[in-house]
C-alpha cells in the first residue's frame, strides 16, 4: 500500500530540486563556465586545485577532485587536486593541535601557491573552518570560490567569488552542488581541449595581490541554453 504522505513528500522534494536547478541554469551557468575556462588556464599549466567540504559537502569536494585527478567524459590527462578533508592522518593531528577551525587552513597554506585555486563547498556557508580555510587561501594568493546554499553569507564574504543555490532544504542544495560540479568539469574539459588554453601560472606579484583583490563581477557562459 502506497504511504500518500511520503509519496507527496517525496514529490514536494523533487519540485524543490527541480526550482533549485532552474535557478541554477538561469543565474549559475556563467560563473560555472567562466570557473571552468580560468581553470583551464591553471591546471595543464601545473598548477592545483584544493578542495574541501564537511559531511556531505566534503563528498562533493571530494567528488570534484576525483573528476579531475581521473576524468570526468572524455579521456585526457591528470590534473593536479587535492580533498583536504580525505588527508585523515593531517586532519586529526591538525584537529588536535591547533583546533577544527584550523584542519583546512593549515593544509591550504602548506599545498596552495600563488595561481593555484581553491574550492570551497557548504550548504549553510557559515562553517568556521571553510572560512578561515578561505582566508588561508587569499594569503597564499590562491583563487577562492565558494559554493554555498543561499546567500549572503560568510563563506561567500571571505572568497573571491561564490555560486548560491537558493533552496530552503540541506539536501536540495547538497543536489545542486553536485550538479555544479559535473557542470564545472564539462567547462573545464572544454576549455582544456581548446588550442592555446593553457598558460604558464604567474608566479609574481600580480597573482600574490589576488590575497586582497575584490570579487569578480560577470562571468562569460559557454553553456547555450537549448530550448
Amino acid at each position: 500500500m502506497t504511504d500518500h504522505f511520503a509519496l507527496d513528500g517525496a514529490h514536494r522534494h523533487c519540485q524543490s530540486l527541480q526550482d533549485a536547478l532552474d535557478r541554477l541554469r538561469d543565474h549559475g551557468l556563467g560563473r560555472l563556465g567562466d570557473w571552468g575556462a580560468r581553470l583551464a588556464a591553471v591546471l595543464p599549466a601545473g598548477g592545483r586545485l584544493l578542495a574541501a567540504g564537511n559531511g556531505g559537502s566534503a563528498a562533493q569536494a571530494q567528488h570534484l577532485t576525483a573528476e579531475l585527478v581521473g576524468r570526468y567524459r572524455q579521456e585526457r590527462p591528470a590534473y593536479s587536486a587535492i580533498a583536504l578533508h580525505a588527508e585523515t592522518s593531517s586532519l586529526t593531528a591538525i584537529g588536535n593541535d591547533y583546533g577544527f577551525d584550523q584542519v583546512f587552513a593549515r593544509q591550504v597554506a602548506a599545498h596552495g601557491r600563488p595561481g593555484d585555486v581553491l574550492v570551497l563547498l557548504s550548504t549553510s556557508g557559515r562553517s568556521p573552518n571553510l572560512i578561515s580555510a578561505a582566508i588561508a587561501g587569499r594569503t597564499a594568493g590562491m583563487e577562492v570560490w565558494a559554493m554555498t546554499g543561499p546567500g549572503p553569507n560568510p563563506l561567500a564574504e571571505a572568497a573571491h567569488e561564490a555560486l548560491h543555490v537558493d533552496a530552503p532544504a540541506t539536501a536540495t542544495v547538497q543536489e545542486t552542488h553536485l550538479v555544479a560540479v559535473h557542470l564545472l568539469c564539462e567547462a573545464f574539459d572544454s576549455a582544456a581541449a581548446t588550442p592555446g588554453a593553457a598558460r604558464p601560472v604567474s608566479r609574481g606579484r600580480e597573482v600574490r595581490d589576488r590575497a586582497s583583490a575584490p570579487k569578480r563581477s560577470g562571468a562569460v557562459p559557454v553553456f547555450r541554453r537549448l530550448p
